[in-house]
């Protein structure tokens, strides 16, 4: 039966269904994980990077820029940071159209752009792609992490429908069903930065597909106050940084030529 009404956004199914969001929604689902945890005194995010490899030139997340690959998460404004999970150039569209909007609200307002209010413009380009003909559902989904100082830190969702919510820990991608079924378990109302991150890692080890965990497979954010000017503070953090943190946690990955040499 779908096979007749799915070739088209704009035509709905006798069950009432819209079959290429779903068919969107799918796409994400075998994408890289996305992990957000929302701690009292921060936010932290994390994600798997599928695009791996020995010859991969990471020299601008090593160096350059505010940090990571360019893959999974990415600075929106400076006190919202995002990670994706689906088709990467259709993220790059929206992470370009959200910086615009955000830099609109400053230019207009002198302040930074409320969590909500951003996730509401994206999410009304995101609905608009689903009611038109000739257009197809934008195949990312994201997790907005951010602070304003009225609500202070939140937590978004949004899917390729234009829907959103607020959530205090959720996870998008691959694995989605085994790490909120974790973080449901693990999760207190009143978790420190400190328990965040270690939980964020802890939850990822667990639902990546790779055995070991390490910086060529992880990206890893964290949006703080900071504590001189009360401003919020997002940090990317770096390969070096993110395998320093991983060692912290008792994570991190062995050296197999360390321990073939040891036997």
């Amino acid at each position: 039966m779908a096979r007749r009404y799915d070739s088209r956004t704009t035509i709905f199914s006798p069950e009432g269904r819209l079959y290429q969001i779903e068919y969107a929604m799918e796409a994400i689902s075998h994408a890289g994980t996305v992990l957000g945890v929302l701690a009292k005194d921060g936010i932290v995010l994390a994600a798997e990077k599928k695009v791996t490899g020995k010859l991969l030139d990471l020299s601008s997340a090593k160096q350059g820029g505010y940090g990571g690959s360019g893959e999974k998460i990415f600075l929106l404004n400076s006190n919202v940071v995002a990670g994706v999970a689906g088709i990467t150039a259709d993220a790059n569209s929206l992470v370009n159209y959200a910086r615009q909007a955000a830099q609109r609200h400053l230019y207009l307002y002198n302040e930074d752009i409320p969590v909500e209010l951003l996730a509401q413009r994206l999410c009304d380009l995101k609905q608009g792609y689903t009611q038109y003909g000739g257009l197809r559902p934008f195949g990312v989904s994201l997790l907005y992490a951010g602070y304003d100082p009225h609500y202070h830190f939140q937590l978004y969702h949004s899917d390729p429908s234009g829907n959103y919510s607020g959530w205090k820990a959720t996870c998008i991608g691959a694995n989605n069903g085994t790490a909120q079924s974790l973080l449901k378990q693990e999760y207190k109302d009143d978790i420190t930065m400190e328990d965040a991150i270690g939980l964020v890692l802890r939850v990822m080890s667990k639902t990546m597909d790779s055995t070991t965990l390490g910086s060529e497979k992880l990206e890893f954010a964290t949006l703080t106050l900071d504590p001189a000017t009360k401003t919020p503070k997002a940090k990317v953090y770096r390969p070096a940084e993110v395998d320093a943190l991983l060692e912290k946690q008792g994570l991190g990955k062995k050296d197999e030529d360390t321990e073939m040499r040891a036997t």
